[in-house]
Order: C-alpha cells, then structure tokens, then sequence
C-alpha cells in the first residue's frame, strides 16, 4: 500500500520552509565542515610545533647527559605503540593520543635504538575545537530558526494573496462576476509588479471583460425576446381569424412554438440577470410531482410516478414544477417511454428508455440550442437550461447521467425541510 503525505505537505509554504531548511543545514554543514577542518588544522599545528620544539631540547640535554625535562623520556609509559615504532626505525614523528585520561600531543625521536618521547598538554586545544564545534552547531541553529521564520513569513505573504485570488478566481467561476482580487499593487502603474500581482490584475481584467461581454448578451437577449413578443401576440391574434383547417393548424402551431421560445428567452434572461426572487412555502413533494405529469398529459403523454418516500419541501412550487416539467417534455421528446418520475424523499428522479444524454451535457451540463448530428440535427433547446438555471434559484442540485441499461436519468436534490417545519396545505387540485 502507497504511503500517502497528509495534504498540508502540498502547500507552497510546507514546501518553501522545506526548502529553506534543507538549503540552510547544507550550508550551514558546508561552512562548520570548512570551519572545523581549518581551525583543528591550525591548532594541531601549533601544537605539533610545540611538541617538536621541546623533542628538540630534550634531545640535546640527552645527548650532553643533562636531566630530562619533565613529561619527557626514554621509551616513556603511555607512548602510542605506532608513533615508538615511527621512532625505532629513525624517524621523528608526532602523534594526539589519550593519556591518563586526557588528551596530549606525542613527539618522538630515536635515541640509542631506543624512543625519546616527550608529552605536551593538548586539553586546551582539545577543548577551543570542542567549543568552535558547539558554536558552530548554536550559531546554525539560530540562524536556520531566523531564517525559516523570515522566509515563512515572506511566503506566507505570497500565499495569502494567491489564496484570495483563488477564492475570488472560485467566486467568478460560481457566477459572481463583481468578484474582484483589487490587489493595491495593480492600482498604480508606476509601481512594479511583482508576479501575483500580474496574475490578480490580468483575473480582473478577464472577470470585467467577461461581465461585460455577458450583460452585453443578457440586454440583447432580453431585448430580442420583447421585441418579438407584440409582433407575434398579433400574429397569434390573427392567426385565431384563419378559415379552420390543416394550413391554419401549421400556421397556430408554429407561432405557439414561437411565442414559448420567446418566454422562454426571457425567462433565460432573467436568470442569467439574476434578478429572480424565491417565494417559498412547504410543499408535499409526492402530491406536487403528480400535479407535474397530470399537466404534461394534457399534451398526449403518459407518465409514471412513484413515490417511494414523501416528503415535505420548503420551496418554490411554481419553479420546481417549472424543472420537472422540463424534465418530463424533455425526456418525452427525446428518449422513449416510458417516462418514470421517482421521488424518494428529497429526491427526484426523471428517467426515460430512449438513447441516453450526448455525452457532452453528462460532462459539462445543458447548452443552449447545440444539436447533434447523431440526433438527426435536433438540439436540447432551451428546456434543460432553464431547469438547471431554476434549480440553483430554489438551491437544489440537478445532475444528468445515463443508466446502465439504457436510457437517460435526470436527478433533482432538494435541499432538506428545517428541523421542526410544519406541513403546509397540499397543492390545489385540477
């Protein structure tokens, strides 16, 4: 099983402060290792050149018979082995070894086939290395705590204000299209940017051009849809006064078309405005479906409902039997029966047997008039878009998928009844 990093490791300041760590020991070790190695060199140095220095004067009061200086000697208790051997082949040489429990600095030289040693005190050396280590060590220490709290703020700085241009990038996306980053370093163009300040005001430039292209869309859709609304009032009006007929059914039919793409022009308008107000009350979601298909039955098609599980909704009845009539005439005019309308508490489901939804609205939802060519050139139209639109007004979840077996399944999530509500009056009845 692969170990997973909890999520916090993912941040740029987890990973930032990783690098500030690693990048100060591993410079931090570069120097100490630099430090170490050139002051325990001097040290032993001079060391070395005291230990030589009193070799040498122990060897001339050897050699004139004088007494030995002290800590000095022949073949001495306490010589390192490898420096007596060094001396008993007739070299000089020097040696840091442990001696009555203390650190000291052998020298040794020949002397009559035997070794002359003397014994100078290395505590003091040993103990100025010790201590440069643990400076070292403190010093590292301090400076890798200072510098991972400067870096960490600094980047906290950077992070926070790519959170808020994520956040606001979250709020464009979900239709907040005033959303803005109005990061105070776009504001003046004297003063320089520095990268996030770049991306925050080229979000804004995006959010304000895109706010404008779609109002732009919204007036003309709007404006389109009431302009045609009084000339084909009168063209209904006169299309009442034709002689009955096959011609005159055509012609009232195709101006019916008409006249509900244009409500529904407007109708799309004033979502995408916004402007729409929700007038909620509790409504028996079983009851309500039923009154749906009665009013879709009227146009020559059969549905079936099953309630698996009432329940009582506090919403908006005239919007939500907008969306399940869609579903119902969508389904009907699309797929094939038969139609079965589920609800099961809070949910709703609409699903037919025909060919299933194209795969794009599955993946990206409903848009507006695309058609498709397997479809023998017939579009989605409208309807859906309006559903979707309508279910987000009252707060509830549409989602299109295909079954399995076959057939297109339409899923309507409302939002759960308030702990405590009262059934209202159930729906009139036609």
């Amino acid at each position: 099983m692969r170990l997973r990093l909890p999520a916090w490791t993912a941040t740029l300041t987890w990973k930032s402060a990783c690098f500030i760590v690693v990048m100060c020991c591993s410079l931090a070790a570069v120097l100490g290792v630099l430090v170490h190695v050139e002051v325990t060199r001097q040290t032993v140095a001079t060391a070395r050149e005291k230990a030589l220095a009193k070799l040498t004067d122990t060897a001339r009061r050897y050699e004139a018979g004088e007494a030995l200086p002290p800590e000095s000697g022949i073949d001495p208790a306490g010589l390192p082995e490898s420096l007596r051997a060094l001396a008993l082949r007739g070299q000089r040489g020097t040696l840091v070894a442990d001696h009555e429990g203390r650190p000291t600095m052998w020298a040794a030289a020949p002397a009559d086939g035997r070794a002359l040693a003397v014994a100078v005190d290395y505590t003091q050396s040993a103990s100025t290395i010790s201590g440069l280590d643990n400076a070292i060590i403190g010093s590292s220490v301090l400076a890798i705590g200072g510098t991972l709290l400067i870096g960490a703020f600094a980047v906290t700085r950077v992070t926070r204000r790519l959170h808020q241009t994520a956040t606001v990038a979250r709020r464009i996306t979900q239709g907040d299209l005033d959303a803005r980053v109005g990061d105070p370093r776009t504001k003046d163009p004297a003063r320089r940017q520095d990268e996030v300040g770049t991306v925050a005001g080229a979000l804004d430039t995006m959010a304000a051009t895109l706010q404008a292209k779609l109002l732009s869309e919204q007036r003309f859709t709007a404006d389109v849809a009431h302009e045609l609304r009084t000339p084909l009032t009168g063209l209904q009006a006169a299309s009442e006064l034709l002689p009955e007929g096959r011609p005159t059914q055509l012609v009232q039919e195709r101006v019916r078309t008409m006249r509900q793409l244009t409500e529904d022009l407007l109708e799309i308008s004033r979502l995408d405005s916004g402007s729409e107000q929700v007038e909620s009350e509790l409504q028996p979601l079983g009851a309500l479906a039923e009154r749906v298909v009665r009013a879709s039955a009227a146009s020559g098609t059969s549905t079936e409902v099953v309630v698996v599980r009432d329940l009582y909704v506090e919403t908006d009845r005239r919007r939500l039997e907008r969306v399940l009539g869609n579903l119902v005439a969508n389904a009907h005019k699309h797929g094939r029966g038969p139609v079965v309308l589920t609800v099961d508490g809070a949910v709703v489901t609409v699903r037919d047997h025909g060919d299933g939804y194209p795969d794009y609205l599955v993946a990206h939802g409903p848009q507006r008039f695309r058609t498709e060519p397997q479809a023998g050139g017939k579009g989605t139209g409208l309807g859906l878009t309006i559903a979707v639109g309508q279910a987000e007004v009252i707060g509830a979840k549409l989602v299109f998928r295909n079954a399995e077996d076959g057939g297109a399944v339409a899923t309507l999530t409302l939002p759960e009844p308030p702990p405590g509500a009262q059934p209202g009056p159930c729906p009139d009845q036609p």
